[in-house]
């Protein structure tokens, strides 16, 4: 009989490999340029928001450049360790769960993904820099009690070229944080990462090419899902690890589906509908899978009546219909 509600309870609650089966339905807390306060957590509560990425940074110069500059005072305030944390205390007070996901801005926005070294000692420099960066978080995260840590967001030549490190580095952040890890790969380098079976989620962020259309139906988008959707069925059935969107989302903008990861900033070109539908497809998708974690929604801004809006075509969701859709979607309804 105790061996049955032992069972029971692991079925109900948490699953026995130490997964959640509640989904995360995230939010992605932009970090402040100054201090926060708890008003400024009510919008994630009140759209039933249950996670979210709290996100301090680190700088590279340019991709070669090996030095990762964090923690300093000319960053803004939610950039740093002080930032993040009280925020992460902010979001616990409002029963919010966090996952510490530090990230790495390379100057004037060029991709993660294609940081590389020229040389054997600028790797290594970059290596105990960026460790440097991560044990920093990984000690807060231990702190803080956060239940979820992300190790890296969008590193592919990195992790590739050097797997060795990555492989000590998961090691060290073992040795100082118990909670669960993932990483943030890039939609089209997910199944190329070395070391999935090492971490407990494997971290999608999910700007897959789905439609061509300007207003793209939920319909297109669904049969637009079924290969990339396939393809992370396969990875993770071979890792047996539940798969987690670190990032989702579209612009409002025409074509959003096209290229979702598009961060381009022109004006115009306003589709309010085209990110509702994408945003009601990627749900249904995913969130009934018994191997989907969830997801955190790219991205959310701290001064909510001041952002977003039915004139704005960026990601967030903030004061547009994809709000209600989300707060809809995510209680439950």
């Amino acid at each position: 009989m105790k061996k049955f509600f032992m069972l029971l309870f692991c079925t109900l609650s948490v699953s026995c490999s130490g997964q959640r089966t509640e989904k995360m339905n995230g939010v992605s807390f932009v970090g402040a340029p100054n201090e926060i306060n708890e008003t400024h957590i009510n919008p994630v509560v009140e759209v039933h928001a249950n996670w979210a990425a709290v996100m301090p940074f680190g700088f590279l110069r340019n991709l070669k450049n090996p030095n990762v500059i964090f923690n300093i005072e000319r960053q803004w305030w939610g950039e740093r360790k002080d930032g993040a944390k009280k925020t992460i205390e902010l979001l616990n007070q409002r029963g919010i769960k966090v996952m510490l996901k530090p990230q790495i801005w390379v100057w004037r926005g060029e991709f993660t993904g294609n940081i590389s070294m020229d040389s054997e000692e600028n790797w290594k420099i970059l290596e105990k820099s960026y460790e440097d960066f991560i044990l920093l978080y990984a000690e807060l995260a231990e702190e803080m009690n956060v239940p979820l840590l992300c190790i890296g967001t969008e590193l592919h030549t990195f992790v590739q070229k050097r797997s060795d490190f990555w492989n000590k580095l998961i090691k060290k952040i073992k040795s100082i944080y118990q909670g669960d890890l993932t990483y943030a790969e890039n939609w089209d380098q997910f199944q190329r990462v070395p070391f999935w079976d090492q971490l407990d989620y494997i971290g999608i962020d999910a700007y897959f090419p789905v439609s061509e259309s300007k207003t793209p139906t939920i319909e297109e988008m669904k049969i637009g899902w079924k290969n990339h959707k396939a393809q992370i069925m396969e990875l993770q059935s071979a890792v047996n690890k539940k798969v987690l969107f670190t990032e989702y989302g579209y612009r409002s903008v025409h074509y959003t589906g096209k290229e979702p990861w598009n961060a381009s900033e022109e004006d115009g070109n306003i589709n309010l509908q085209g990110q509702n539908n994408a945003l009601r497809v990627i749900y249904e998708e995913f969130w009934d899978e018994s191997w989907f974690a969830g997801g955190f929604l790219w991205k959310w801004y701290h001064n909510h009546t001041e952002v977003g809006g039915e004139r704005n075509n960026r990601f967030t969701i903030q004061n547009k219909p994809a709000e209600d859709l989300i707060k809809s979607l995510y209680k439950g309804e």
